[in-house]
Protein backbone atom coordinates (compact mmCIF):
# COMPACT_ATOMS: atom_id res chain seq x y z
CA UNK A 1 0.00 0.00 0.00
CA UNK A 2 1.63 3.50 -1.13
CA UNK A 3 1.29 5.97 1.52
CA UNK A 4 -0.55 9.24 0.42
CA UNK A 5 1.04 13.00 0.93
CA UNK A 6 -1.26 13.98 3.79
CA UNK A 7 0.00 10.72 5.48
CA UNK A 8 3.78 11.35 4.60
CA UNK A 9 3.59 15.01 5.70
CA UNK A 10 1.96 14.30 9.05
CA UNK A 11 4.36 11.32 10.10
CA UNK A 12 6.59 13.90 9.51
CA UNK A 13 4.21 16.53 11.81
CA UNK A 14 4.36 13.58 14.16
CA UNK A 15 8.36 12.84 14.36
CA UNK A 16 8.66 16.44 14.49
CA UNK A 17 6.43 16.67 18.04
CA UNK A 18 8.37 13.78 18.94
CA UNK A 19 11.84 15.73 18.59
CA UNK A 20 11.42 19.11 19.37
CA UNK A 21 13.77 20.31 22.32
CA UNK A 22 10.85 21.30 24.92
CA UNK A 23 13.62 22.18 27.37
CA UNK A 24 14.32 25.07 24.81
CA UNK A 25 10.90 25.74 24.73
CA UNK A 26 10.49 26.14 28.39
CA UNK A 27 13.58 28.26 28.98
CA UNK A 28 12.40 30.66 26.21
CA UNK A 29 9.57 30.72 27.99
CA UNK A 30 11.03 31.78 31.07
CA UNK A 31 13.43 34.39 29.26
CA UNK A 32 10.15 35.92 27.88
CA UNK A 33 9.10 36.07 31.78
CA UNK A 34 12.38 37.97 32.74
CA UNK A 35 11.61 40.20 29.96
CA UNK A 36 7.82 41.24 30.82
CA UNK A 37 8.79 41.11 35.05
CA UNK A 38 11.37 43.62 33.52
CA UNK A 39 9.20 45.93 31.55
CA UNK A 40 11.25 44.70 28.08
CA UNK A 41 9.65 45.11 24.69
CA UNK A 42 9.32 42.04 22.31
CA UNK A 43 9.88 42.87 18.20
CA UNK A 44 9.08 40.05 16.13
CA UNK A 45 10.72 40.28 12.55
CA UNK A 46 10.64 37.78 9.59
CA UNK A 47 10.63 37.62 5.75
CA UNK A 48 7.84 35.80 3.66
CA UNK A 49 5.40 33.42 5.60
CA UNK A 50 7.47 33.90 8.91
CA UNK A 51 6.51 37.75 8.37
CA UNK A 52 2.60 36.69 8.38
CA UNK A 53 3.48 34.74 11.83
CA UNK A 54 5.02 37.84 13.18
CA UNK A 55 1.60 39.73 13.08
CA UNK A 56 -0.21 36.65 14.52
CA UNK A 57 2.68 36.57 17.40
CA UNK A 58 2.52 39.94 18.47
CA UNK A 59 -1.56 39.74 18.84
CA UNK A 60 -0.75 37.19 21.23
CA UNK A 61 1.91 37.99 22.90
CA UNK A 62 0.09 41.24 23.60
CA UNK A 63 -3.28 40.22 24.22
CA UNK A 64 -3.03 36.76 26.14
CA UNK A 65 0.53 37.97 28.33
CA UNK A 66 0.48 41.13 28.57
CA UNK A 67 3.98 41.93 26.85
CA UNK A 68 4.70 45.05 24.96
CA UNK A 69 5.39 43.43 21.33
CA UNK A 70 5.33 44.87 17.72
CA UNK A 71 6.23 43.89 14.74
CA UNK A 72 7.52 46.18 11.56
CA UNK A 73 6.09 43.60 9.25
CA UNK A 74 2.58 45.07 10.02
CA UNK A 75 3.56 48.25 8.66
CA UNK A 76 3.91 48.12 4.98
CA UNK A 77 4.63 52.00 4.28
CA UNK A 78 7.87 52.45 6.21
CA UNK A 79 8.95 48.61 5.46
CA UNK A 80 8.91 49.30 2.02
CA UNK A 81 10.20 53.16 2.16
CA UNK A 82 13.14 51.89 3.91
CA UNK A 83 13.36 48.66 1.33
CA UNK A 84 13.06 51.35 -1.33
CA UNK A 85 15.30 54.11 -0.08
CA UNK A 86 18.07 52.56 2.10
CA UNK A 87 18.15 49.02 0.85
CA UNK A 88 16.26 45.59 1.72
CA UNK A 89 18.94 44.57 4.06
CA UNK A 90 18.62 47.25 6.72
CA UNK A 91 14.70 47.25 6.84
CA UNK A 92 14.51 46.02 10.20
CA UNK A 93 17.56 47.59 11.83
CA UNK A 94 16.26 51.18 10.81
CA UNK A 95 12.84 50.35 12.18
CA UNK A 96 14.21 49.11 15.58
CA UNK A 97 16.32 52.40 15.76
CA UNK A 98 13.31 54.60 15.39
CA UNK A 99 11.23 52.40 17.82
CA UNK A 100 14.34 53.19 20.60
CA UNK A 101 15.26 49.78 20.54
CA UNK A 102 17.49 49.16 23.77
CA UNK A 103 18.98 46.66 26.10
CA UNK A 104 15.80 45.73 27.94
CA UNK A 105 14.05 44.51 24.98
CA UNK A 106 14.68 41.47 22.87
CA UNK A 107 14.48 40.27 19.28
CA UNK A 108 12.44 37.66 17.97
CA UNK A 109 13.15 36.35 14.75
CA UNK A 110 10.80 34.03 13.14
CA UNK A 111 12.70 32.17 10.13
CA UNK A 112 13.18 28.96 8.22
CA UNK A 113 16.85 29.87 7.75
CA UNK A 114 17.76 31.93 10.24
CA UNK A 115 19.98 34.35 7.96
CA UNK A 116 23.29 33.70 6.42
CA UNK A 117 25.42 36.18 5.25
CA UNK A 118 27.98 33.69 3.01
CA UNK A 119 24.56 32.94 0.86
CA UNK A 120 23.02 36.52 0.80
CA UNK A 121 19.78 34.97 2.26
CA UNK A 122 17.69 36.77 4.78
CA UNK A 123 20.77 39.77 6.00
CA UNK A 124 17.96 41.93 6.87
CA UNK A 125 17.68 39.09 9.81
CA UNK A 126 21.37 39.35 10.15
CA UNK A 127 22.05 42.63 10.51
CA UNK A 128 18.84 42.99 13.32
CA UNK A 129 20.72 39.90 15.18
CA UNK A 130 23.92 42.26 15.01
CA UNK A 131 21.88 45.42 16.04
CA UNK A 132 19.99 43.62 18.99
CA UNK A 133 23.91 41.97 20.38
CA UNK A 134 25.28 45.11 19.61
CA UNK A 135 22.86 47.29 22.22
CA UNK A 136 22.93 44.03 24.58
CA UNK A 137 19.39 42.97 24.12
CA UNK A 138 18.32 39.67 23.96
CA UNK A 139 18.16 37.30 20.94
CA UNK A 140 15.11 34.46 20.57
CA UNK A 141 13.86 33.12 18.15
CA UNK A 142 12.43 29.74 16.46
CA UNK A 143 13.76 28.52 13.27
CA UNK A 144 14.86 25.66 10.54
CA UNK A 145 18.06 25.87 10.66
CA UNK A 146 20.60 25.11 13.16
CA UNK A 147 23.08 26.22 10.84
CA UNK A 148 21.73 30.01 10.18
CA UNK A 149 22.91 32.94 12.16
CA UNK A 150 19.65 33.49 14.17
CA UNK A 151 20.65 30.25 15.69
CA UNK A 152 24.49 30.73 15.83
CA UNK A 153 24.03 34.26 18.03
CA UNK A 154 21.02 34.10 19.32
CA UNK A 155 20.32 33.65 23.51
CA UNK A 156 17.26 31.56 23.45
CA UNK A 157 16.54 29.63 19.65
CA UNK A 158 14.36 27.15 18.91
CA UNK A 159 15.53 25.30 16.57
CA UNK A 160 12.69 23.12 14.23
CA UNK A 161 14.11 19.71 13.74
CA UNK A 162 14.37 18.34 10.24
CA UNK A 163 12.58 15.26 9.86
CA UNK A 164 12.34 15.90 6.07
CA UNK A 165 14.83 17.85 3.67
CA UNK A 166 12.39 19.23 1.10
CA UNK A 167 9.92 20.22 3.96
CA UNK A 168 11.65 22.48 5.60
CA UNK A 169 10.12 25.47 4.84
CA UNK A 170 6.64 24.22 5.35
CA UNK A 171 7.43 21.80 8.61
CA UNK A 172 9.74 24.97 10.30
CA UNK A 173 6.54 27.78 9.39
CA UNK A 174 3.13 25.93 10.58
CA UNK A 175 6.02 24.88 13.56
CA UNK A 176 6.57 28.62 14.53
CA UNK A 177 2.85 29.09 15.15
CA UNK A 178 2.81 25.62 17.26
CA UNK A 179 5.75 26.86 19.21
CA UNK A 180 4.12 30.34 19.44
CA UNK A 181 1.05 28.95 20.67
CA UNK A 182 2.59 26.55 23.34
CA UNK A 183 4.47 30.05 24.64
CA UNK A 184 0.98 32.25 24.99
CA UNK A 185 -0.71 29.31 26.68
CA UNK A 186 2.24 28.35 28.94
CA UNK A 187 0.89 29.23 32.35
CA UNK A 188 4.24 31.37 33.42
CA UNK A 189 3.34 33.88 30.63
CA UNK A 190 -0.83 33.52 29.86
CA UNK A 191 -2.35 36.36 31.84
CA UNK A 192 -5.42 36.38 30.00
CA UNK A 193 -7.74 33.07 29.07
CA UNK A 194 -9.08 32.69 25.46
CA UNK A 195 -12.08 32.93 24.54
CA UNK A 196 -12.70 29.34 23.50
Amino acid sequence: MISTHSEIFFDCVKETCSVIDTGKIENLARALLMLRTNGGRLFFIGVGGSAANCSHAVNDFRKLCGIKTFTPVDNVAELTARANDEGWNTIFGGWLLASNFCDQDALFVLSVGGGDLRSNVSVCIVNAVDLARSIGAKVFGIIGRASGYTAKHGDAVIVIPEVKSEWVTPLSEAFQSVVLHCLVSHPLLQINKTKW
